[in-house]
């Protein structure tokens, strides 16, 4: 009987001693669309905080692309079996915002649970893009990018060009790309990712540009666009041109998953994409160095350029789960403010830190010094107080809306629109979407 006793005593001490993590903690899934180095990093970042505690659990689990990862939490919502947390890129933000009754949002949701929340401590940008009118943020900014400029220094100097020297305006970005190819250094001067948001959205923010009426669409589900304008129509011209000319190699639409290797195999010169992909491309540069800066202006249009605008994603949280999750949800979401967690977040991706704390830290350790260019995305975003033009784009449909825009800017370069002719197509078409999306949630 002792020994039974003893037996059964043991194996109780055993489960006491176990985890309470395991035992105890409140599970809460979090769906999103990291793949690769930056999912595994993301997997990494939930651990650090299910270690720090014992109450709750973060499951990371990964959906897929962004687009797929947004209709399956649409998809999930519906059928009540939505996650605590989804990650939702950008274009994204109209669609959530105006999912009534789906989310729960971010500043309330810390006031509820008690958790300090100071908005003030996310770099403007951030803050305006993600806000409602009231100026309340409605998701936590994890993953924040913006478009720059990446260049091959060794081309540079093989076609007598300084490369510690980057074109500021387009004209520069046309007269090296001339030097370049004439020299014999490179068969093609530039390409570029995303012609949707690097060429005619970022392009129309930093040239202080309305994209669409009603505040680039922050204003109400009515907006119009509006990027039809000169500046953009002479862009997408020289664009056109260049392209005939050689000097610009398209590439492709979407995300142009051709222009990064046109980049690393040393065909253009120069590359326009995301500060996000700065670890990639500096891991697939082989055989030359890169340089890093802020992407290029029409001097004619501006004496000096706004600030670029946001991409990448936030993470939202949705209702309808139990009330001990949201408690869980809001710990987490100060976990990952802490600027630690942030700037190490910020230093593996090529993401942007998202608090002025964790750029300081990162500032603090020397980072920026240790690795010259990582901070042109943030002085580009920031250097600038955002306005009405530059403080970023907000639509539903706008995924349909960019395809349209990758679909006219290829009949432009196929030469059966002109430039004007394209662009108007553009909105035309644009803002059929954009009534849609009004009739469906009025």
């Amino acid at each position: 009987m002792f020994t039974k006793t003893l037996t059964v005593s043991v194996g109780l001490a055993a489960m006491l001693a176990a985890s309470p993590a395991a035992l105890a903690a409140t599970q809460i899934q979090w769906w999103h669309a990291m793949g690769g180095e930056n999912g595994a990093k993301l997997e990494d970042i939930a651990k650090g905080f299910n270690q720090s505690q014992s109450d709750y659990e973060i499951v990371p689990v990964y959906k897929g692309s962004y687009d797929e990862t947004l209709t399956s939490a649409i998809a999930a919502f519906r059928a009540n079996e939505q996650p605590a947390i989804v990650q939702v890129y950008e274009v994204g933000t109209g669609t959530m915002m105006a999912a009534k009754g789906a989310v729960y949002p971010v500043y309330q949701l810390m006031k509820d649970e008690g958790e300090i929340w100071d908005q003030s401590k996310f770099i403007a940008p951030v803050v305006g893009y993600y806000s409602d009118t009231d100026g309340n943020v409605l998701s936590l900014p994890f993953n924040s990018s913006t478009p720059i400029m990446y260049y091959n220094k060794s081309v540079f100097e093989k076609a007598g060009l300084d490369p510690e020297v980057a074109p500021k305006t387009w004209a520069e970005v046309e007269s090296f790309s001339r030097q370049i190819m004439e020299s014999g250094a490179a068969p093609c001067g530039f390409t570029s990712a995303w012609i949707s948001w690097i060429q005619t959205e970022n392009f129309n923010a930093l040239h202080n540009l309305p994209y669409s009426t009603e505040a680039n669409g922050f204003g109400g589900l009515d907006a119009e666009f509006t990027f039809n304008n000169a500046a953009t129509a002479t862009h997408w011209a020289n664009l056109k041109k260049w392209s005939d000319e050689g000097l610009f190699a398209y590439g492709g639409p979407g995300g142009g998953d051709n222009a990064a290797p046109k980049f690393y195999a040393q065909e253009c010169a120069i590359y326009m994409n995301s500060s996000a992909g700065r670890a990639g491309v500096i891991n697939n540069a082989k055989g030359f160095d890169v340089g890093f800066a802020p992407l290029p202006y029409y001097d004619d249009v501006v004496d000096k350029p706004m600030n670029s605008i946001i991409g990448g994603a936030t993470l939202w949280t949705l209702q309808g789960r139990p009330a001990e999750e949201y408690a869980g949800v809001a710990k987490f979401f100060t976990y990952l403010q802490k600027p630690e967690v942030q700037a190490d977040w910020h230093q593996f991706s090529g993401y942007l830190p998202i608090t002025d704390a964790a750029y300081q830290l990162g500032v603090d350790q020397g980072y920026y010094e240790k690795n010259p260019g990582s901070d042109v995305g943030i002085k580009q975003m920031t250097g600038v107080e955002p306005n009405e033009n530059s403080k970023g784009i907000r639509f539903g449909n706008y995924v349909q809306v960019r395809g349209i825009i990758d679909e006219e800017f290829a009949a432009m370069l196929g030469g059966s629109k002109t430039a004007q002719e394209a662009l108007d197509s553009a909105i035309s078409r644009g803002n059929d979407q954009l009534r849609d999306f009004q009739s469906a949630n009025q």
